[in-house]
């Protein structure tokens, strides 16, 4: 009978007197000499970070920390607003919100660029193939469109100019502008390229696996969402969103419940 390997980890170790993280002395090369996103990246990548890579990380990280009063907020808000002595729990009931409509969705569009470039007939036609694929669902591109920002999201050409002048290979920046040109063309119309399609490329770009992008979303809007609870400790929002939403969605009793009342 084989005997199953046991798990293991390369991430930490420690002993009485050291911590290491990814065989990097956590107190004498860490501490007070590696940023967060250095350290993040340390994590992710399992080795010393180069600086493009630092910046491009922290550019995504500061581009999706905020984006004002989000459902995500909202979540925050009303669950700070219930229980006041469980910040972690606001902030939680605010993370459940990165999904595949809010924030997450860098890793549908990383899948998507992953294909053109895979593409043996060449990205231009795989893109087209996409695009048309998506249309005839009547499924979102993910990374295209947003609700606000029209024509165009004005945070994806800054992002996209950051990592293109760090010197990245460009192979996912150029996969996107590919995809975003057919989207349009099939779409027969203009379809911005949204920071979420931006963050898929420029991760990409840096070696971040697609299956932990959304990941990167996580720990931005983290951040972002203390904020917001700070402010509602000192300026309180949640029981006016509350009393508005109630006030303004009236009782309706549908077919059912009449019929049931005559039976």
């Amino acid at each position: 009978m084989r005997t199953k390997a046991k798990p293991s980890t390369a991430i930490a170790r420690s002993d009485a007197q050291s911590i290491f993280v990814r065989e990097v002395n956590l107190v004498e090369d860490i501490i007070g000499e590696m940023s967060f996103t250095e350290m993040f990246l340390l994590q992710l990548i399992g080795t010393r970070p180069t600086p493009a890579q630092v910046r491009i990380l922290d550019t995504v990280l500061v581009t999706l920390m905020e984006h004002g009063i989000t459902p995500s907020v909202i979540a925050t808000r009303l669950i700070y607003h219930s229980a006041p002595d469980a910040l972690q729990a606001a902030v939680a009931a605010g993370l459940l919100g990165v999904g595949t409509t809010f924030i997450g969705t860098m890793e549908g569009c990383a899948a998507l660029l992953e294909e053109i470039l895979a593409a043996p007939e060449g990205m231009e036609a795989r893109a087209r193939a996409i695009a048309e694929r998506q249309h005839a669902a009547r499924t979102p591109v993910h990374g295209f469109g947003h609700p606000h920002h029209k024509p165009d999201d004005p945070r994806s050409p800054k992002m996209l100019a950051v990592a293109e002048r760090e010197g990245v290979p460009g192979r996912h920046i150029a996969a996107l502008r590919m995809l975003s040109v057919q989207v349009d063309a099939v779409y027969g119309r203009h379809l911005t390229i949204n920071a979420t399609g931006a963050t898929a490329a420029l991760l990409g770009e840096i070696g971040i696996p697609q299956k932990v992008m959304r990941g990167v979303a996580v720990v931005s809007r983290s951040a972002g969402l203390v904020g917001h609870i700070l402010e509602e400790s000192r300026n309180p929002s949640g029981a006016y969103i509350w009393e508005t939403v109630d006030e303004s969605i009236p009782y309706a009793p549908d077919a059912s419940t009449q019929d049931t009342k005559k039976a």
